[in-house]
């Protein structure tokens, strides 16, 4: 869980000089066509899915990596809940208004941030639904996108950050799935590296009640 929210807390720092910035031009933003149509035949509109995560953080410097292993929930319209269960019992809920963290017993949660106060928190809480989405459209309008979406089997995508703030904190992102996005590696200028892998995953129209009492 440290480990994540030490991701989060860094992607935000780096979202941030863009949320003061200009966005990308609605030309450039705009992702090939042919390579998201293809996308959209192949990913899942489901608007809730589940599974399993493991993240393993790669540290210049460092001989082994941070490793964390939990469950996830995603649903489009209100957000993600990350629970981890190793190495320490906790849960981050992430929504486009707020970012909250909870204890092991997943109770007492303590707002970390506002995204009203926070601009570079809306946009980091805007880019990880991105990418957990593979919305292309949302993705690039602060990145370019190249990559393979072939009619089967599995499809890669390398996103680039357009903007020299964005690029001094991500050198670049690589998206792998099928049905589902499976997979998520993000590279940093400094030789770090996070290795976000998905898995058990499965799909429903809407969440179940408990499900639902976790984002609130």
């Amino acid at each position: 869980m440290r480990s994540r929210r030490r991701c989060v807390v860094a992607l935000a720092a780096g979202m941030a000089a863009l949320a003061a910035g200009r966005p990308a031009s609605g030309a450039a933003a705009a992702p090939a066509e042919a390579l998201a149509a293809r996308l959209r035949q192949r990913l899942s509109d489901a608007p809730v899915q589940r599974g399993q995560f493991e993240q393993r953080k790669t540290v210049a410097g460092f001989k082994h990596p941070l490793v964390s292993r939990g469950d996830y929930l995603f649903a489009r319209e209100r957000g993600v809940v990350w629970r981890t269960r190793e190495p320490f019992a906790s849960t981050l809920v992430l929504t486009r208004d707020r970012l909250v963290s909870r204890t092991d017993d997943g109770r007492g949660g303590t707002p970390a941030a506002d995204t009203q106060q926070s601009p570079a928190l809306r946009a980091v809480n805007g880019l990880m639904f991105a990418l957990l989405a593979a919305d292309l459209a949302a993705l690039g309008e602060r990145f370019r996108i190249d990559g393979e979406v072939p009619a089967q089997g599995t499809w890669r995508l390398v996103l680039t950050p357009r903007d020299a703030a964005l690029g001094a904190w991500i050198q670049h992102i690589e998206l792998q799935g099928d049905r589902q996005v499976q997979a998520v590696q993000w590279r940093e200028p400094s030789g770090d590296e996070t290795h976000l892998r998905l898995s058990g995953q499965s799909t429903a129209v809407q969440l179940d009640r408990d499900e639902a009492a976790r984002f609130e």
